[in-house]
């Protein structure tokens, strides 16, 4: 039964957009959304770090867009250890990766955060394509950056991926023995909640209608509207589950919410519906274990409904390899609660392993 409800659960999130039915914010109320965590501090910004933002090309020739951190009192004579922040599926550099890059600078790191392709400011048509080999790529495109450029020791870059970006900085690492450490903040492996969902409670009978959106390719082919799908819903009522209300409480109010220019705030974190299938052929998690003796780390609230993809993660992944339970966290605490968030384990990481 509770299998059952799961799926249930999870196949009417990713239908109420695929079906077109777009959610109006319009008669939101508050009292359905929890109270701000005093805590919590997306949108971050420090006097000890200057800020730049940078453009640069992937192997595919698309511009990544990102922002690149640096310590203001850093000797810029010298080249130092650099990390890259890789959002949350569906969000953008603002959402979280931007607080992770800013924090982790003010301890000392050259560090970037960057816009996933078809994310963001970075290229990509459709906008919200799911292409998890392209995703992967923008780590690899970043590590290019800074490992030419004048600030970053390229035998001391690692990565930071949050959400969905673990597992795309864990893609990435398996391909690209550059990153030398990685770090992940409540992994979603976006491949495995795509084809099994939330503790494997899809069926595959539901699974196959899911796969079914690639009729919607017919449509978009010949001119026709395109389609998104999943995400975060854009209204909250008494029927919402703990889920939908978590990730609202984040992206659809002032403590997350960000539009970047030219986009909608209805399309963020919705990816298309005829690409999101291509999730059903991610497995990030294979072959993990070839990454060793390059050092993984696994942060994960014991709270977190996506704590599995963590644990699982670091069942397959051979040393040397952590998994860390943040006490009393869920999902999207770990995002931008900076009480919560465990920058003095990040730090002592990177500098161990980044050296």
């Amino acid at each position: 039964m509770k299998k059952k409800v799961l799926a249930d659960r999870y196949l009417k999130m990713f239908k109420s957009i695929a079906l077109g039915v777009i959610l109006s914010t319009a008669g939101t109320s508050a009292v359905f959304a929890a109270d701000r965590p005093a805590d919590a501090d997306n949108f971050y910004r420090s006097d000890k770090v200057e800020v730049q933002k940078v453009t640069f090309k992937n192997q595919y020739k698309m511009n990544i867009a990102g922002n690149l951190y640096l310590p203001k009192d850093m000797d810029k004579s010298k080249k130092h250890t650099a990390i890259i922040v890789g959002h949350p599926m569906g969000a953008v550099k603002e959402q979280s990766a931007d607080l992770y890059a800013v924090k982790m600078a003010e301890r000392g790191f050259v560090t970037m955060s960057v816009d996933l392709a078809f994310w963001g400011g970075s290229d990509g048509q459709p906008r919200n394509a799911v292409a998890p080999e392209l995703y992967a790529e923008t780590f690899s495109a970043a590590v290019d950056y800074l490992g030419t450029g004048p600030f970053a020791d390229r035998e001391k870059i690692g990565a930071i991926g949050i959400c969905g970006s673990g597992s795309f900085a864990i893609s990435a690492a398996k391909i690209d023995p550059r990153l030398k450490a990685v770090a992940t903040i409540s992994m979603y492996d976006m491949g495995a909640a795509n084809r099994n969902g939330l503790n494997h409670s899809l069926t595959l009978a539901q699974r196959k209608q899911i796969i079914d959106a690639a009729e919607q390719r017919y449509v978009e082919f010949q001119g026709g509207a395109t389609k998104y799908t999943s995400g975060t819903v854009h209204e909250i009522t008494e029927k919402s589950n703990p889920i939908e209300r978590e990730f609202y409480d984040f992206y659809r109010t002032p403590r997350g919410e960000f539009t970047p220019a030219g986009s909608s705030p209805l399309l963020t974190t919705h990816p298309t519906l005829s690409s999101n299938t291509k999730f059903m052929n991610f497995y990030p998690f294979n072959d993990i274990e070839t990454i060793s003796p390059r050092p993984l780390l696994f942060i994960t609230g014991d709270q977190a409904h996506s704590k599995e993809f963590s644990e699982d993660a670091y069942k397959r992944a051979a040393e040397p390899k952590e998994l860390y339970y943040v006490a009393g966290a869920g999902h999207v605490d770990l995002y931008d609660r900076v009480e919560l968030i465990p920058f003095d384990k990040l730090e002592s990481f990177f500098k161990a392993n980044l050296k």
